[in-house]
């Protein structure tokens, strides 16, 4: 009987990764418990109960948390984290054109977004980037 079960959460794990959602996630990790619980108790109607009731307990708890996870990785990840908000130096004059700035002893091109011009060496807040360009202002 465990086999059976055991089986229905490999198939259900393998739908999670054909459709991502973080839905049939729960109805594995309850199908391999449900497998694990199946050694001891051989009653099927004992054990579909057992599985509906992890399911919805799963889905209640886990799921939000692996949806909250998920959220909170893609916003600290990237340039966008590392850079945008943080304060460097200006190493050339930058204007719309050309400029750079020097952040965690990295060089960067830089740019403005209007028609400021920062000397070198003026203290800038990164505002935005695009590719290997960082939008600037002059720090506050």
């Amino acid at each position: 009987m465990w086999q059976v079960i055991l089986c229905f959460g490999i198939t259900f794990l393998i739908l999670e990764m054909i459709i991502p959602g973080i839905f049939f996630l729960n109805f594995a990790i309850a199908a391999f418990l449900c497998a694990i619980i199946s050694i001891y108790i051989k009653s099927i109607t004992i054990l579909t109960i057992i599985f509906c009731a992890l399911s919805i307990i799963l889905m209640y708890t886990l799921r939000p948390l692996l949806v909250k996870c998920e959220k909170n990785k893609k916003q600290q990840s990237g340039i966008c984290a590392k850079y945008v908000g943080k304060k460097a130096k200006a190493i050339e004059k930058i204007d719309k054109n050309s400029g750079a700035i020097s952040i965690y002893d990295e060089r960067w091109q830089a740019r403005v977004k209007n028609d400021e011009i920062i000397e070198s060496g003026t203290e800038v807040e990164i505002i935005d980037y695009e590719s290997i360009i960082m939008f600037v202002k002059k720090a506050e």
